[in-house]
């Protein structure tokens, strides 16, 4: 385990449970990245050492790399709607910077936080795992981007650094303040609808899961190698969602809409923001489709065998942790 370790996105949902587990250990150093006084204020009362700057200011994160032993690269620009050139400008140019300042500071190990996105054009995925080529039209613009910033990933590493992917799908439990909070009002207001009845298969991956997957990527993992995270087998999506939004005091309604109408509406929908420029997503988008209207199942047995990843949380737990914080 190493000594000293460099966090960025330590203010979100996953770089603060990672926060929290390392700083757990005692042994282990921690200094986060901190754009704003409010994310100082979080990672600081996570237990780690703040450091301001955000992911394009090199000279920030070069000093506060100084002496670290991996770096876990956990910040994004998410959402499944948007201009290409501000995520392009922090998935792509963001980790680049991240990686230049890492092999700067001497850093020994570099994990890289992705996403199944990578795959993701609308079509089922089905049981694929890490020899599945990423394809040149993946969904505009967060999946699309994170798989260039996993072209940066492994330039790097064939260029010297020994740097790691992991790919959780479907990040839940505790301390989630998008997904899950986004569903259960859209079903508190009447406005949730399943895709074609919801009757597919999702993997999914709880948060302290992902956690300990990245900690085996930085002791284990090999240079430029890419690992899938999961929770196990997969489970209905239907299933998922209904249990989650449960936890909270809240029945999902049994409204449906098929597939094919879906696609129509995220596909108008997005014309329609796009010519009006109304501010925000729109209520659907086909990058939403792609991620979850339709199977998408992962497999994670190389991090399984060639990291050890041992994943602890059973969905079961995970549920009944967010049952005994909510009203459900």
């Amino acid at each position: 385990m190493a000594t000293t370790a460099f966090v960025t996105g330590g203010s979100g949902f996953l770089g603060g449970q990672l926060i929290e587990t390392l700083t757990a250990a005692g042994s282990v150093k921690v200094r986060a990245l901190a754009r704003s006084d409010a994310a100082a204020a979080r990672v600081g009362e996570r237990g780690a050492e703040p450091v301001a700057g955000d992911i394009h200011d090199r000279d920030a994160l070069t000093i506060g790399m100084q002496g670290c032993d991996v770096v876990y690269h956990c910040a994004a620009r998410l959402g499944q709607w948007g201009k290409l050139e501000p995520f392009f400008h922090d998935n792509v140019e963001g980790t680049q910077t991240v990686l230049d300042s890492a092999a700067g500071a001497g850093v020994a190990r570099v994990v890289h936080v992705s996403t199944e996105a990578v795959l993701a054009t609308g079509r089922p995925l089905v049981d694929v795992d890490e020899t599945v080529p990423r394809p040149p039209n993946a969904c505009r613009p967060y999946g699309y981007t994170k798989g260039l910033a996993e072209e940066r990933v492994l330039a790097a590493s064939r260029a010297g650094l020994h740097a790691v992917i992991v790919r959780p799908r479907f990040i839940w439990g505790r301390g989630d303040t998008t997904l899950l909070p986004q569903i259960t009002e859209a079903c508190r207001k009447g406005q949730f609808a399943w895709f074609g009845g919801g009757h597919y298969l999702t993997s999914t991956c709880h948060v302290r899961n992902v956690v300990t997957g990245m900690l085996a990527a930085a002791r284990r993992g090999r240079a430029g190698g890419i690992y899938f995270l999961t929770d196990g087998p997969p489970v209905q999506f239907r299933e998922m969602i209904g249990e989650l939004v449960r936890s909270q005091g809240v029945e999902p309604p049994d409204r449906s809409i098929p597939l094919p109408l879906a696609r129509a509406l995220a596909a108008s929908m997005e014309l329609a923001w796009g010519v009006l420029r109304r501010p925000g997503e729109p209520p659907l988008t086909r990058s939403t489709i792609a991620l979850g209207a339709v199977q998408v199942t992962v497999v994670d047995r190389l991090a399984r065998e060639e990291i050890g990843y041992d994943p602890g949380v059973t969905r079961a737990a995970g549920i009944a942790e967010l049952r005994a914080d909510g009203s459900g």
